[in-house]
């Protein structure tokens, strides 16, 4: 149960989603110590600064003959823990806190203003390094003497970083809590917006080979994402139901023939068993026998090509493209004798090569059919036309008869297996139902179309369009 749970489409939104907020509250704890540290060591420096020029400040005349300066340390109130030391120009010190015994000569020697680190008293300290001048007896001839001074002030930085943790805590504090209150409402908000995608399973789950009916809801055919989904599924449910009851028929239909076929055979072969007959008579009804055994094996063969055709199944090295105009006159020469005993001309017309892509065997196929079944029903003394010619990136093939025509009751069913529904294509003719649906699967298999025409009294013209090979 619980691996279904991890496979899940809702379980790997929520631990993606989680997963990403993860990320951002570690982006974000790591820029708010970024922006914190350097807030606050930049505000920390404002205020060595701030302190370095009260020591400054506190610089004086020394009031000797040298005029040189001194440190007065009567009005310094600083914090304890803050160190600082002043060197004149000569670099002599001029004094220093009395928590550091110095260390800061080398720095006091550098001549611009800066920022350095140092250990002092086993703790870190941040040194701000200030340089000033002051100026002794400035109301004597020439403005007084100048004289440069160094201040280096320090204070520790444990008070710094512990504001800095305690910011950084708060941002880690938030974003966990945001995570802990939005992973929940994010997953009931997946598991909401899932809601489509469970009723559409629900519903095609119920689907059986005893029950087709599927009505998606409409939140489905709502949902941008599903919409795509749910229209595949209904068009694979309803081929899924025509080719289902395309077999129960064709089932059914092919028992219904094969039985009437053995039964006509096996009546033949009681009839000359009811009472002694003569050799003539048992030739004559061995003749019969023969006659309707070469028809159920016709029908036989029928029913295994258009099986192959639907299963779509090609033998190993058969070449997908023929020239349909050799396929259309070797398929002429093929029913020359048929067209001669019910004495109707053939007329041909086709260009020099038309290939499309299709065996040749099954073009062969198409044409003997479509040929063999304008010839049954021409009346004697007429003629079938065989037109072949390509128009832009097609190939349209019509075969023209002019017999007694379809009913326009029936012709929507022609090309369907086993029908026989118009007197002019009855059993008489020697069909069995299967020439023309074997024609439209072969085409359909190609990527054609076929169709026909007809008008009762004055012929039928079938026509079928393929892309060129």
């Amino acid at each position: 149960m619980s691996s279904s749970k991890t496979r899940s489409i809702a379980f790997r939104l929520i631990a993606a989603v989680l997963a990403v907020e993860l990320v951002s509250a570690v982006l974000v704890i790591f820029l708010s110590w970024g922006y914190e540290r350097h807030a606050h060591f930049r505000a920390f420096d404002v205020m060595l600064h701030g302190r370095a020029d009260t020591v400054l400040g506190a610089v004086q005349d020394a009031e000797d003959q040298a005029d040189n300066v001194m440190l007065d340390r009567a009005d310094l109130h600083l914090p304890p823990d803050d160190v600082y030391e002043v060197y004149d120009e000569r670099g002599q010190l001029l004094g220093r806190s009395p928590n550091w015994q110095g260390s800061g000569e080398g720095y006091a020697a550098q001549e611009h203003n800066g920022i350095v680190r140092s250990m002092v008293n086993g703790r870190h300290y941040r040194l701000m390094r200030l340089h000033g001048s002051r100026i002794v007896d400035p109301g004597e001839p020439g403005g007084g003497t100048l004289r440069q001074v160094t201040v280096l002030y320090g204070a520790p930085t444990e008070l710094v970083w512990h504001a800095i943790r305690r910011a950084v805590e708060f941002y880690a504090a938030g974003s966990l809590l945001l995570l802990l209150v939005t992973g929940p409402l994010i997953a009931w908000l997946l598991h909401r917006g899932l809601l489509p995608l469970r009723q559409l399973a629900a519903l095609a789950s119920k689907v059986s080979i005893d029950a087709w009916e599927f009505s998606p809801p409409e939140s489905a055919r709502a949902t941008p994402e599903l919409a795509p989904l749910t229209h595949a599924i209904e068009s694979v449910l309803q081929r899924l139901e025509r080719a289902f009851v395309q077999q129960r028929t064709f089932v059914s239909d092919a028992a219904h023939e094969l039985k009437t076929a053995v039964a006509v055979v096996k009546s033949s072969l009681q009839l000359l068993g009811l009472r002694p007959r003569t050799a003539a008579e048992y030739e004559a009804g061995l003749e019969r026998c023969l006659s309707d055994t070469a028809r159920l094996e016709e029908l036989v063969a029928k029913m295994l090509t258009l099986a192959r055709v639907e299963s779509g199944v090609t033998p190993a090295g058969t070449e997908m493209t023929c020239d349909m105009a050799a396929c259309a006159y070797a398929a002429v020469s093929e029913l020359q004798t048929v067209a001669a005993l019910r004495r109707v001309r053939v007329l041909v017309t086709a260009p020099e090569v038309a290939r499309v892509p299709m065996a040749s065997d099954d073009c062969l196929l198409v044409l003997s059919n479509l040929l063999l079944n304008a010839l049954q029903h021409s009346p004697p003394e007429s003629e079938v036309q065989l037109r072949l010619h390509e128009q832009g990136d097609a190939v349209e093939l019509a075969v023209e008869d002019h017999g007694d025509g379809i009913d326009p009751a029936v012709q929507p069913r022609v090309f369907d297996r086993f029908y026989r529904g118009d007197p002019s294509r009855a059993r008489s003719t020697g069909g069995a139902g299967l020439g023309l649906a074997i024609c439209k699967a072969v085409v359909e298999r190609a990527g054609g179309a076929i169709g026909l025409t007809s008008e009762t009294g004055k012929g039928t013209t079938v026509k079928v369009r393929l892309p060129r090979g």
